[in-house]
C-alpha cells in the first residue's frame, strides 16, 4: 500500500525500486494499492517499476450511498494493456479487428 493507512512511505529498509527489482527477477508482477490524491505529492508507481496501479477515488468528493457505488480506477502499462478486462466501447479493437 502506497501509502500506509496514515499517510506514511514504509519500506522496511529498502528502495521501492530495488523491491520491484528483486521481485521482477522472481517473474513476480509488483501490484501498488495506492490513494489518488497522495500521487499529487508522490512518485507515480510506474517510476519504481509498478505493473498495475488500483485504487479508489472516493476521497474526491463522491459520497458513499449507503456504501457505494464509487469510482476505483485499475492502471497498468502498455505491456499488460491487452491482458486487462474490459473495453473502450469504440475504440478497443480486438485481434479479429472488431
Amino acid at each position: 500500500q502506497y501509502p500506509n493507512t496514515y499517510g506514511a512511505l514504509e519500506s522496511s529498509g529498502e528502495t521501492y525500486e530495488s523491491f520491484t527489482a528483486r521481485a521482477h527477477e522472481a517473474d513476480a508482477m509488483v501490484i501498488a494499492a495506492t490513494d489518488l490524491m497522495a500521487l499529487t505529492k508522490l512518485a507515480a508507481p510506474s517510476t519504481w517499476g509498478a505493473d498495475i496501479a488500483v485504487g479508489s477515488a472516493q476521497r474526491f468528493g463522491v459520497p458513499m450511498g449507503f456504501g457505494g457505488p464509487h469510482a476505483g480506477f485499475l492502471a497498468t502499462s502498455d505491456r499488460y494493456s491487452r491482458k486487462m478486462p474490459g473495453r473502450i466501447i469504440g475504440v478497443t479493437v480486438d485481434s479479429a479487428g472488431k
